[in-house]
């Protein structure tokens, strides 16, 4: 006979035969790590500069003189559909740099017309009679001539806050010598040389202006807008040889070193009982240093008064000829500067660099920088800096730089020797206990960088990262 056990009997569990694991880990010992940050990246930007020590918290860059001929950028406000150029940002035209009648520059603005304009739109063609200078407040245009055996040549891209014919408003006999095509859709501002013409026949102040700007050329200046040294050479005999001076700037730019500071506060119970195997302030300090260098490495791109982004000469940003950087782009940032130390971007531009390097079947090539086997063009290393922003549009921008003070090029500036250093350039001061037994320690950095000449730094601006092609 079988016996059939009860439910009851069934549902027992097995008994413990020996000690679980969850009260073995009472009388055993972690393994642990440090506290771990996701926020840390590369900074390569912090490692590729060469620091210069600035004592005085001051750092003046003297130039030579340069005669400076408003080769800068237009502003422009937006109201709806509706887009007018801001009066004194007119003062960045040649012809109108330095003059300050700001209800003269008003007339001129109001008589500015606006035009949008759609992508593959020629705007201006070659030999044409030029009667406008156009505004470009948002978009980009291509410019190409016919070269010396007749093929089409590409002259250059303007985008936004560019502008070109500002020779028309004075020259009667003017004809544009490029075709000017639309590459993207977008909206310019057009003044016409008889709006213009009209204006400064009533503006005495106007006319005074450009009587005095028509007297400009003839200083003398080399071809980076320096005041020249004269001298002679290839005579023979005794020849009167010419006399000269180098000139300096009369009010040269000043850096004054800036700061990134924050207080870590830590309770007096935690440092004092909870310090081992692990310092808890030694780990709340290492981590408050690394977000404060990255905060660092944020402020020398990005900041408007010394930041890359916002204080490279116009004259040295270009624009990518068809939107994606390609190689060509990348020569063309090279061209435009000796001694090219390093290229900068994101991350995704450097995703989209190699895309357009493969889709050409061209494969970059690797240099080693400190140990570390890094992509490079033409030797020049490409190194990510995920501080560059990327605007929403999916564009962001490359920079090319030459570097240090004997290459008269770009330098970081920071104080050593600081009080209560814990690193170069970053102090830790102890600034005592409160009420509720909390410690507090200031935590600082100063620095800045300064570029010492225009071309030390390029930017190549508006590149289009999210392109793909099928």
């Amino acid at each position: 006979m079988t016996v059939e056990s009860s439910p009851e009997a069934q549902l027992d569990p097995p008994r413990q035969s020996s000690l679980s694991t969850a009260a073995a880990r009472n009388l055993a010992s972690t393994t642990k790590t440090a506290p771990q940050m996701q926020g840390i990246s590369s900074r390569w930007l912090l490692r590729a500069l060469p620091w210069v020590e600035v004592k005085g918290g001051t750092y003046r860059v003297n130039r030579r003189l340069t005669y400076t001929v408003g080769d800068g950028r237009i502003e422009f406000v937006q109201d709806g559909a509706e887009v007018r150029v801001i009066p004194r940002e007119l003062g960045e035209l040649a012809l109108l740099r330095g003059f300050e009648d700001d209800e003269v520059l008003a007339r001129i603005a109001d008589r500015c017309e606006q035009r949008d304009f759609r992508a593959g739109e020629v705007l201006v063609e070659r030999g044409t009679p030029a009667e406008r200078i156009y505004l470009i407040a948002h978009g980009r245009i291509q410019r190409t001539s016919v070269g010396k055996y007749g093929d089409e040549t590409g002259v250059g891209v303007i985008a936004d806050g560019g502008q070109f014919g500002e020779h028309t408003l004075l020259d009667a006999d003017a004809s544009w010598d490029f075709t000017a095509t639309a590459q993207t859709s977008g909206t310019l501002l057009t003044l016409s040389r008889d709006d213009f013409a009209a204006i400064l026949s009533s503006a005495p102040s106007l006319q005074a202006h450009v009587r005095h700007f028509g007297t400009l050329p003839l200083q003398r200046q080399n071809r980076k807008g320096e005041a020249d040294i004269a001298m002679s050479s290839g005579h023979t005999g005794e020849a009167e040889l010419p006399g000269t001076f180098v000139d300096y700037e009369l009010h040269p730019r000043e850096y004054e070193l800036s700061v990134a500071q924050t207080v870590l506060r830590i309770h007096t119970r935690v440092a004092d009982l909870y310090n081992g195997p692990m310092n808890q302030t030694e780990e709340q300090l290492r981590l408050t240093i690394e977000a404060l260098r990255e905060r660092q490495e944020y402020e020398l791109v990005n900041n408007r008064e010394f930041g890359l982004l916002h204080n490279a000469a116009f004259s040295q940003r270009i624009q990518p000829r068809y939107g994606p950087p390609t190689p060509d782009d990348l020569d063309e940032l090279l061209s435009r500067r000796r001694g090219t130390k390093l290229f900068l971007a994101h991350p995704k531009a450097i995703a989209a660099i190699g895309r357009e390097f493969n889709a050409r079947g061209l494969y970059p090539t690797h240099v080693d920088l400190g140990g570390q086997q890094v992509p490079a063009w033409r030797g020049v290393p490409i190194l990510p800096c995920n501080k560059i922003p990327i605007s929403a549009e999916g564009t962001s921008s490359v920079f090319a730089m030459r570097t240090g003070e004997d290459n008269q090029g770009v330098v970081g500036l920071r104080q050593t020797g600081l009080p209560e250093e814990y690193e170069p350039g970053l102090s830790v001061r102890f600034m005592g206990i409160n009420e509720q037994a909390i410690l507090s320690y200031l935590v600082s950095t100063y620095f800045s960088t300064a570029i010492l000449v225009p071309d030390a730094l390029g930017v190549l601006e508006n590149v289009q990262i999210a392109h793909w092609d099928d």
